[in-house]
């Protein structure tokens, strides 16, 4: 049974105000979300930690697998109107979440799509959903707001306008990042920057609260 829900994906309208973007709730199946939850890996701490320095096994291994096939390129490459071959992925894994976090940003420039697929069962919380902004100022120019739950994926163009952020949360959030980068040597530089700090957060481990 697949971890991803690809006529979902199709059927989603591209949206283009502010930028070009789509929001598929669901996008992972909700018989498939308990058992990737299940396995989603032990990270020491906040922040984007790269998944060949985490414990990636069972559904939410077939995940990123899925995430990184042709039949999810080929669904992004139509949905934006943009040729992808040739362009290299990159993944990062979260699963908290700082009070720092959420500051508005477009994404660096070397990035050309980014997709985010959230993993919380629910989310009631005001903070940690993610807005898409009119603004590089203002949380409240809100275009779109995201609630990082249910299997939902956000995907969207990179753009010197495509901000976004959230309100400012503490605790447990699940999220894979996965980009379409400018070349290779994008990846190396920021999986070398990632893996950087998991080393760092697994000699002085994060404890969560509760």
């Amino acid at each position: 049974m697949s971890t991803i829900d690809l006529g979902a994906f199709r059927e989603t309208p591209l949206e283009t105000d502010p930028f070009d973007y789509l929001v598929v709730p669901h996008f992972v199946p909700p018989e498939r979300l308990a058992d990737i939850i299940e396995d989603f890996p032990a990270v020491p701490g906040p922040g984007s930690h790269p998944p060949s320095l985490l414990k990636i096994k069972g559904a939410f291994a077939d995940l990123l697998s899925e995430m990184d096939a042709e039949p999810f390129r080929r669904a992004v490459e139509e949905k934006f109107a943009i040729d992808l071959a040739g362009r290299p992925t990159m993944f990062t894994v979260r699963g908290f979440c700082r009070l720092k976090d959420g500051n508005i940003h477009p994404d660096s420039k070397t990035k050309i799509i980014t997709v985010l697929v959230y993993l919380n069962e629910e989310w009631e919380e005001e903070g940690g959903r993610l807005r898409l902004l009119r603004s590089d100022t203002d949380l409240n120019a809100v275009a779109a707001e995201v609630p990082p739950h249910g299997g939902t994926l956000l995907a969207f163009r990179r753009s010197d306008t495509s901000w976004h952020g959230h309100e400012p949360f503490e605790g447990r959030r699940r999220a894979i990042q996965m980009n379409w980068v400018t070349d290779a040597a994008v990846v190396a530089h920021e999986q070398r920057r990632h893996r950087f700090s998991t080393r760092l957060k697994k000699l002085n481990p994060f404890q969560p609260a509760g």
